[in-house]
């Protein structure tokens, strides 16, 4: 993450802390799709996008080449998502466990 220069640490965490509550303020997906088209390039959007969509296709089992052909997205990208998703901070997994949830429910 880029530092600001005239920003210390805290206030960096602050601004971030006040994204986070800016999204939970919303309350439908159509909110939440102006709110990110608002803040978000275009290929901001398709890389969190493409993200998604592998993390969904590594919870099917698929392997790396079969999700590359399926999306378009390199092979590195994969991997990155792959071990995020195995080892980070826990928030692909818990989200994707929270929609297999509602789908089965």
């Amino acid at each position: 993450m880029k530092l600001h220069r005239s920003l210390s640490p805290r206030q960096e965490a602050l601004h971030e802390r006040a994204l986070y509550s800016a999204i939970l303020a919303l309350q439908s997906p159509d909110e939440l799709r102006a709110f990110f088209r608002d803040l978000c390039t275009p290929a901001e959007l398709q890389a969190m996008s493409d993200r998604w969509a592998v993390v969904e296709l590594l919870g099917r089992g698929l392997a790396y080449r079969e999700i590359q052909k399926l999306t378009g997205v390199s092979v590195t990208t994969i991997g990155r998502v792959a071990r995020y998703l195995t080892n980070g901070n826990g928030g692909y997994a818990m989200v994707a466990e929270r929609l297999r949830g509602s789908r089965q429910g």
